[in-house]
């Protein structure tokens, strides 16, 4: 059988590959293209990146994908860049010009803004976004020429600084919450400055407890054979690093797999957990709660 014939065979593989998603190339495109490469059953991303961003998008293969919501729940870092002086339609360089300034902020007034962007603040996301109102993205609405009355959203800014700066365009660093839409705080930061600005590059460093040191790139997958490729692959229990981990044995692991709940013995075990996930030998068995000093699965991954 030829190796492009291989590829075709749906394969039962599960794990998580972190993948580099280069410009250009859409999340649903990434998957589909891995997907393809890996000859998967099943395939999924842990959080839209926008075609024209790159860095860090997780991709889910088999029962990885039941571990999704908390892997995009993660904290996300990205860089990007500001460019000072025009407004455009979708916050970035994509869209249209629709407003212009000319004036250019200092690396000391930018420095000074950004505690106003820390925290919890308020944003209203981009009118290209894939915000649902009425049913129908927004980005599909405002295509087709709709004037858009975007919801105010909160989110959360651990952290914001500068990387580097020119009068005409600087680099800062984000680390925040799911939900956070960077161009918004972009266009947001540049109207604080008493200007106008828009994204002009931007990369996804990290997203939960995947960053860039584990990240792969298109490239050396398509250059790999299927089993380098398989190798490429981190565990289901990669994406579930911020959540606690309850050890089971043998014994309780058979039971949590037919969805039965188990009482967890020991000194040191925990009465309750709102989330946690059970192990066996470091390998994920289910992702759950724990209650009265039970484990109860929510949702049990296939071994």
């Amino acid at each position: 059988m030829s190796e492009a014939q291989k590829k075709r065979v749906k394969r039962d593989l599960s794990g998580w590959l972190v993948f580099n998603k280069p410009y250009d190339m859409s999340s649903t495109e990434a998957v589909g293209k891995l997907r393809w490469l890996y000859g998967a059953k099943k395939a999924g991303h842990a959080g839209t990146l926008d075609p024209l961003a790159t860095g860090i998008l997780p991709i889910a293969f088999g029962e990885a994908t039941k571990t999704v919501p908390i892997v995009q729940d993660g904290t996300k870092i990205y860089h990007f860049d500001i460019v000072w002086g025009q407004a455009t339609s979708t916050d970035d360089i994509e869209g249209e010009v629709i407003a212009t300034s000319d004036v250019r902020p200092t690396g000391k007034a930018l420095e000074a803004v950004l505690p106003r962007f820390t925290g919890l603040i308020t944003q209203i996301p981009p009118a290209f976004s894939a915000i649902r109102i009425g049913g129908e993205r927004a980005y599909d609405l405002a295509r087709a020429g709709h004037k858009l009355d975007m919801p105010p959203r909160e989110v959360e800014i651990d952290a914001l600084e500068v990387i580097a700066h020119t009068p005409e365009r600087s680099k800062l660093s984000v680390t925040c919450s799911k939900g956070t839409y960077v161009r918004a705080l972009a266009r947001d930061i540049a109207e604080a400055l008493g200007t106008r600005g828009h994204v002009g590059a931007l990369h996804r460093a990290q997203v939960g407890n995947f960053t860039d040191a584990d990240a792969v790139a298109l490239e050396q997958v398509e250059s790999i054979d299927l089993a380098a490729r398989d190798a490429l692959l981190l565990p289901v229990a990669a994406g579930l690093a911020d959540l606690p981990e309850i050890r089971l044995d043998a014994r309780q692991a058979a039971t949590i797999r037919l969805g039965n709940p188990v009482l967890l013995t020991g000194r040191d075990a925990p009465v309750a957990l709102d989330e946690a996930w059970a192990s066996l030998k470091g390998e994920a068995v289910a992702l759950g709660f724990v209650e009265a000093g039970q484990f109860k699965p929510r949702r049990v991954i296939l071994g």
